[in-house]
């Protein structure tokens, strides 16, 4: 359940789900829906389909889409956290702009996967633009389809396909591009094997009974899930790429799941010559995560930037 206490103030998930809203909203949320051992409606979370049901239920109910589907075994992506990461970077870009949360926003997605969640959640919150970037075809062909079939998407989300594997921005960004922030969930874990333990430990955090499944929990492709070196080597090579940009971009940011592999990406930071780097915390539950931040601007650019664009 979503944490009253410690998701975004702007977080609309603030109060626990209520279920019989969401059904009526989405009536395909309604077999997973039962009590819970304390008398309450909720869903199984170690079920895949129940929580791929129960997203379908909120972005209708709360975000106003009338189509979302991923194809079976993509990473279906919990909704309150990855709302939490907009919320923050809007904070983010309302300190550089005077205090105020700006609407001209243009963003990039790296790794959009198939549920384009990041850019349709900023849409929905507040009417960003984005593009929105994959090396996986089925990805970028699953998220055209729900741009297409919802109102207002198509118009403010662009979708790019990244050509080449080993690169983040290079082939993503143009030379007439102009972003205000990137955002990234990159893949955290160094292997398959690696992202399969990380997967039954989950099951078992849960209490599913289905503990001897070689399946990973809510699903997941290679891309979404691991990568060489993980999560410390993919956002290397994102700061290492972002020097290049360093003029087209005001805040570069990515999740990082790990707190350990923080002081080793402040070096390279350093070393790629940010001027400014920060680390936002976010608190779902018992959960804590983060995302790193970075820009080349010096405060004066900020600003210039600001006026021009926000």
């Amino acid at each position: 359940m979503p944490n009253k206490q410690k998701l975004h103030p702007r977080n609309r998930h603030n109060s626990n789900y209520d279920f019989e809203v969401l059904c009526q909203a989405y009536p395909a949320l309604t077999p997973f829906v039962r009590p819970n051992p304390y008398g309450n409606l909720s869903i199984d979370f170690a079920n895949s389909d129940a929580v791929k049901a129960l997203n379908g239920a909120i972005l209708k109910a709360q975000y106003q889409l009338d189509y979302w589907d991923i194809p079976k075994g993509f990473l279906c992506p919990p909704i309150p956290g990855r709302v939490d990461y907009i919320h923050y970077l809007a904070d983010l870009l309302k300190a550089t702009n005077g205090n105020k949360i700006p609407r001209r926003v243009m963003g990039l997605d790296i790794g959009t996967g198939a549920s384009c969640i990041y850019p349709i959640l900023a849409q929905r919150s507040y009417q960003w633009q984005f593009v929105a970037s994959d090396v996986d075809p089925k990805s970028i062909a699953s998220s055209h389809k729900i741009l297409s079939n919802n109102e207002g998407l198509a118009q403010a989300i662009t979708l790019r396909s990244q050509p080449d594997s080993n690169r983040i921005f290079d082939g993503v960004i143009a030379p007439d591009d102009l972003f205000d922030i990137t955002l990234c969930n990159p893949p955290f874990h160094q292997s398959l094997a690696e992202a399969h333990q990380g997967a039954t430990r989950k099951r078992n955090n849960l209490g599913t009974n289905n503990k001897g499944q070689d399946k990973l929990n809510f699903g997941g492709q290679k891309a979404e899930l691991w990568c060489p070196g993980g999560e410390l080597s993919f956002i290397k090579n994102m700061i290492k790429e972002s020097k290049t940009y360093r003029a087209q971009v005001l805040w570069f940011s990515s999740l990082v799941s790990k707190k350990d592999n923080l002081s080793q990406l402040k070096k390279s930071l350093k070393k790629a010559g940010a001027v400014d780097v920060k680390v936002v915390s976010m608190a779902q539950g018992q959960k804590i995560s983060r995302f790193i931040a970075w820009t080349f601007l010096d405060q004066s650019a900020q600003q210039s930037w600001c006026q021009q664009r926000l």
